[in-house]
């Protein structure tokens, strides 16, 4: 029966859950996918509005001013106060918010902090029921995931002017199972651009770059470091390129993208962003899924909370 004048127009037709062969294909081919609109605009401003929140309101008077550096070598990770994030909503600061001179902070706290990690998912209302989701669930699933596990979440802030440089790395080496199986969801709650300092994507390089470090605790408990691969350096099944493993200059795709945005990005995928030398902050909220049935062990950095790593389906959803 046809709707009369004065009925409301039908609902518009729901989207599917998942990815469609076409973007599986993509995923397997260049190791990273865009999906728009992911995020509706209200869960998107939702999310950042917790996000000013909790930049507004944490308390600076008893903060350890850890900053965190976009390198390898930071202060921050021999810092208790990261070490011990895994179950926490805790703040890290831009290493040029403060002044080289007298070493205090010198930007409002707002406008300071690089990322708020690790349990977002988990303490985080607003983040949780945007990151437990049968969506994310979905796409964990077509992407061959039987126990997907959400072992960290992040805000990263990406600050007008001081927002850090991130160099080119892979996923994994941070986020280490046996064999590798970690995969990003990178969710844009701002535009990113050039301008302020996007990511950019080495295509493909997920197939021919095995995973070659680790970050890991000391075995003298005195902070992290890197040490290579003892285990597999590619995940179960995966097709790699010829002479993978061999050093290749590799070229730089950018990923500008609108707010709302998912980017999913393969655990030995090569992704990079540049310094944010803009007027506008590029904030975006990210978490990472690993397979439960590998082997996540004690030598990583980050280390399971009581009761295990999240997991994504929640109720059989």
């Amino acid at each position: 029966m046809p709707p009369s004048r004065t009925s409301p127009p039908p609902p518009p037709p729901s989207k599917p859950l998942g990815l469609t062969p076409s973007q599986l294909a993509s995923f397997a081919t260049d190791g990273y996918l865009l999906l728009p609109s992911f995020l509706s605009p209200t869960t998107t401003a939702a999310l950042l509005a917790e996000t000013q929140h909790l930049l507004a309101t944490f308390p600076l008077a008893t903060h350890p001013l850890t900053r965190f550096s976009t390198g390898e070598t930071s202060a921050h990770v021999s810092d208790s106060y990261f070490l011990t994030s895994g179950d926490k909503v805790r703040f890290f600061f831009e290493e040029d918010a403060f002044d080289p001179a007298t070493g205090a902070l010198a930007k409002p706290q707002a406008l300071a902090v690089n990322k708020i990690g690790h349990y977002l998912h988990a303490l985080s209302p607003p983040f949780r029921a945007a990151t437990l989701t049968p969506a994310a669930a979905a796409v964990a699933r077509d992407l061959g995931f039987r126990d997907p596990r959400v072992l960290q979440s992040m805000v990263i802030c990406k600050q007008p002017e001081i927002g850090g440089r991130v160099p080119p790395h892979q996923d994994s080496t941070f986020l280490y199972t046996d064999p590798p199986s970690a995969v990003g969801f990178w969710i844009a709650l701002e535009d990113a651009t050039r301008e302020n300092g996007c990511l950019s994507f080495a295509r493909g390089s997920h197939r021919r770059a095995g995973v070659q470090s680790r970050f890991v605790r000391r075995g003298d408990g005195q902070g992290t470091e890197f040490v290579g691969v003892e285990g597999g350096r590619f995940p179960e099944g995966m097709e790699v390129e010829e002479g993978a493993g061999e050093e290749v200059e590799e070229e730089y795709t950018l990923g500008e993208v609108r707010a709302g945005t998912l980017v999913l990005i393969h655990g030995n995928l090569l992704h990079k962003s540049e310094r944010n030398c803009s007027a506008k902050g590029r904030m975006i909220y990210t978490f990472h899924v690993i397979e439960g049935e590998n082997r996540y062990d004690e030598r990583n950095w980050l280390q399971p909370p009581e009761g295990g790593f999240t997991r994504l389906v929640q109720n059989g959803v």
